[in-house]
This record gives structure tokens, C-alpha cells and sequence, in this order.
């Protein structure tokens, strides 16, 4: 899938950076913009099957400009954005970024794009989170389905909030993740809000009884599960041995595997299995 009218807008797009410029193409091709005095473009690390290693999704990350592919992360900036406002302004541009530089080079492939939301952005946006970026997606005509938008863990007082923002993204045709601190909390989540994905902390393995109750749970109801941080090979025997004990398949992700690239790696630098 070529997605033409995206190719026709990257067509128009120039490759100068001057200050008029919020998005544009560097020699390569990639698509960078600017916020303030910093310029960042997309790098992606792949979320692969624990069993054989394929790519079933990338998530996208905001990183400065770097020639050697190994820009710094820019999502703390949403840290010290000044306003709501500019919070709102940042985040709307990493999505935009990360969307063009993953459909443009994601040809063939049925791969989704998962894409972060800062806790600073659930309060931020007023109302109807996910619209404006829809319409982004629909006039690009590119495929919102394969977009899954990633929530951060909240805590038992924002629950309420959850509730709303998870709401509006599925109204506006968008599947969801939601990050939890641990099975118990995912237990606690999945009726509620009856997420698309669940990410965990391959770290934390300790709760092995809930672990296996909120993976059979999960995938019971068609609930994928992706352990992130994986970092050891200790923690892909532990999350093979998980996975086994449970019967289910696991996604995992995580820096032993993959570093994050600015170009889709379809084969694991490290194999997974």
C-alpha cells in the first residue's frame, strides 16, 4: 500500500528549514519539524512476537536531530512546556512526525504504530481527545486502524479521566493502550476500560499468580499483552516460561532486542526466539 495522497504531500513538502517551515523532509526523506529552537524527527523501536521474533508493531519516539541515528529522547520536553497549550502544540507535531515517517516507509507491511500520550495531555485537551488528529490521518488518507494510542499508567484519583480520554479515542476509531504498574492494576482496568493492549514492565515478573490471571483474562477477551524494558536475556526466559505456563502468545519489546531507528527493522537485531 503506497498511500498516494500521503506520496503527494511529501512531494510538496521542502527540504529547507527556515523559519516558516513547521514540518519538512531532510536529504533522506524523513520528515522533521521543530519546536521552539529544537529540531526532531521520529525513531522507532520495533514491539515484536516473543515466539519467532516477527514485527507486529513499531511505537514511535520523538528524538532530536542527530547524524549518527542516536538522537536524544525530546518526550521530556512535554516536562517543561510552559503552557497547556504548547504541551498540546508538541504533541500534535511528534504524532504528525511519527505518522508520516512510519507510513512512508512502511509499504507492504501490516504493522501498527503506537503512539504516546503524555500524562500532562490527559487535563490538557478540553474535550474530544483524538479528533484533531483523525482529521490529520483522514486527509492524508492513512489508516487510523493501524494506529494504537499508547496511555500512561494512572493513579486510582485519575481514574475518572481514563475513563473520558479512552472514550473519545474509541468514538474516534482509535484502538488503545493502556500502561499498568502490574497485573493487579491491569486486573482492575480490564473491565473498566477494556483496553486494546496492555503494556507491562518485563522487570517486574514478580506476581506470577496475577501475571497468568491477567494474561488468560486478556486473552480471553482479545486483549494483547506487551512486556516492555526488556532488557536481560533473563527476562526473555522468564516472560518464555510466562507465556508457557499461561498458553498464550506475548509481545515484547525492549533494548536488548532493538535500539530505536529512524528506519522500520523488520529482521530482530536480536533474535527474540
Amino acid at each position: 500500500m503506497s498511500f498516494p495522497i500521503l506520496q503527494k504531500y511529501l512531494a510538496r513538502l521542502s527540504d529547507a528549514t527556515g523559519a516558516a517551515s513547521s514540518i519538512w523532509l531532510d536529504h533522506e526523506g524523513k520528515a522533521q519539524g521543530r519546536f521552539f529552537n529544537c529540531t526532531m524527527s521520529s525513531a522507532f523501536q520495533p514491539i515484536r512476537q516473543l515466539d519467532g521474533g516477527a514485527a507486529q508493531a513499531y511505537e514511535g519516539l520523538a528524538r532530536s536531530v542527530s547524524a549518527q541515528d542516536q538522537g536524544l529522547s525530546l518526550w521530556k520536553l512535554l516536562d517543561h512546556a510552559a503552557s497547556d497549550d504548547e504541551s498540546i502544540e508538541l504533541d500534535r507535531l511528534c504524532r504528525m512526525l511519527h505518522a508520516i515517517n512510519f507510513f512512508r516507509q512502511a509499504g507492504e507491511s501490516s504493522a501498527d504504530l503506537y503512539l504516546n500520550v503524555h500524562d500532562r495531555l490527559l487535563s490538557a485537551v478540553s474535550s474530544n481527545h483524538g479528533h484533531a488528529f483523525r482529521r490529520i490521518l483522514d486527509a492524508l488518507e492513512l489508516p487510523l486502524g493501524r494506529v494504537v494510542l499508547q496511555l500512561p499508567a494512572a493513579t486510582p484519583q485519575q481514574g475518572w479521566l481514563l475513563n473520558y480520554v479512552s472514550d473519545n479515542y474509541r468514538r474516534n476509531g482509535f484502538r488503545f493502550a493502556v500502561n499498568v504498574n502490574s497485573a493487579r492494576d491491569g486486573l482492575g482496568v480490564l473491565d473498566r476500560l477494556r483496553p486494546d493492549v496492555f503494556k507491562l514492565d518485563a522487570r517486574e515478573l514478580q506476581d506470577q499468580k496475577g501475571l497468568l490471571e491477567l494474561l488468560q483474562r486478556s486473552a480471553a477477551s482479545n486483549v494483547a499483552v506487551v512486556f516492555k524494558r526488556v532488557e536481560t536475556e533473563q527476562h526473555l526466559t522468564a516472560l518464555r516460561e510466562l507465556g508457557a505456563a499461561a498458553g498464550v502468545s506475548l509481545l515484547v519489546q525492549g533494548y536488548l532486542l532493538d535500539e530505536p531507528r529512524s528506519v522500520l527493522l523488520g529482521e530482530p537485531a536480536r533474535r527474540a526466539a
